[in-house]
């Protein structure tokens, strides 16, 4: 360093001070941590509050799912990077294979309502996505004037197996910081009727962000559930141009041996009225509690399987007797009964948020409104009894 200020005495004024801002404001490459737990997330150097943006480092690509997970209504910027020269093994059907330095972002924030500040409590409730991201940036930089961050969280790919480590960001939206613990922040969600529902805001400890990544609670191990190919295939708007997503991976490097995206399995959108409603319901139990529900997750005891790919009505729940549900059944006899939400204890466990009686047990405060009307709507669809 001391090296480059004596060069700089050689050069005109105005071009040394050229390099010296540009070297002031060069990103530092991606920080791989093999092991530990970085007290802030800068030092990982993924992503970073910079000019009123949050933008991506060199090489960490942006992504998102065809049906995400409910998260009390926040919105989430998620991103992938890994070590140069290595890329994720593809599987249709499960999680990627991806190679030891992947890490993985997911960013939770909410749109602020009109007249708002981030100061105040209030955040937007709704599923308009357009006012998060900056000008000119496509979907690759949230516009932090217009948004509130809450947390981000880290899943690392180590020798050992995935990592799970929580940050919240701090008030002036500079810097999030690691919590161990986790963090409670009350919110008031304003839809636009401005109607208003307060809630807190949970951010899930250690232990609970390794629990809903426990896909296979007998090998006692976690993975990512959000980047599978059915929830991948789908196109994003990247600075360079739409394209799908599988594709793009495979263009990078990041994925080998996928098919084209038009041979890859592809969730149904819960958002397009033109898809057949059971395409739709089954994507958003898929996401929402397949990661439990399935034969190898902390739930297979239940005998419910609640991922897409399953075609046992029985096990998907029509028709079947609970096996431990207990209070959480609202005095209801049987999961699904076709033509009878009302009758059926999914509906009763995805509307409530009690403690004890709600599905999924962790990751929401507050009802789905929306999608519960979409089950609802999918089982009043359902032909058939369970008079047998």
């Amino acid at each position: 360093m001391a090296t480059s200020r004596a060069l700089l005495r050689f050069l005109p004024a105005s071009l040394a001070l050229t390099l010296l801002v540009g070297c002031a404001q060069a990103p530092q490459p991606v920080h791989y941590f093999a092991e530990g737990k970085p007290e802030k997330l800068g030092d990982w150097h993924l992503i970073e509050a910079r000019d009123g943006k949050l933008v991506t480092n060199s090489g960490v690509v942006p992504y998102d799912l065809a049906m995400p997970l409910f998260s009390d209504y926040a919105h989430k910027f998620r991103t992938v990077w890994m070590p140069k020269g290595t890329a994720a093994k593809y599987d249709a059907e499960g999680a990627m294979d991806f190679p030891v330095g992947t890490v993985l972002t997911k960013t939770f924030f909410y749109p602020l309502p009109a007249g708002a500040s981030r100061n105040d409590k209030a955040v937007a409730r709704t599923y308009d996505t357009t006012r998060d991201f900056a000008a000119g940036t496509a979907a690759e930089a949230l516009d932090l004037a217009r948004l509130r961050l809450i947390e981000t969280r880290v899943l690392v790919r180590r020798e050992h197996g995935w990592d799970a480590i929580p940050y919240v960001w701090n008030a002036a939206q500079t810097e999030a910081e690691l919590a161990r613990t986790g963090d409670a922040i009350p919110l008031e969600l304003v839809d636009d009727k401005q109607a208003k529902e307060a809630f807190t805001y949970v951010v899930p400890n250690e232990n609970q962000c390794a629990s809903c990544h426990d896909t296979h609670v007998q090998a006692k191990r976690i993975e990512p559930i959000g980047p599978r190919a059915r929830h991948l295939n789908r196109d994003y708007a990247y600075a360079s141009g739409t394209e799908n997503q599988l594709d793009h991976w495979a263009k990078l490097g990041y994925l080998s041996g996928a098919p084209a995206a038009a041979q890859a399995p592809r969730d149904a959108d819960w958002h397009d009225a033109k898809a057949p409603i059971a395409d739709r319901a089954r994507a958003y139990l898929d996401v929402n509690c397949s990661m439990c529900h399935s034969p190898t997750g902390p739930a297979n005891t239940t005998a419910l399987d609640l991922r897409s790919a399953n075609d046992d009505l029985r096990r998907l729940g029509v028709c079947k007797p609970p096996v431990a549900a207990g209070r959480g059944t609202g005095d209801r006899l049987l999961d699904i009964v076709p033509g009878k939400p009302d009758d059926s204890i999914l509906i009763y466990r995805i509307t409530s948020h009690e403690p004890g009686v709600m599905m999924p047990e962790l990751g929401r405060s507050t009802t789905h409104h929306e999608g519960v009307e979409l089950i609802r709507e999918w089982i009043a669809s359902m032909p058939g009894n369970c008079d047998a």
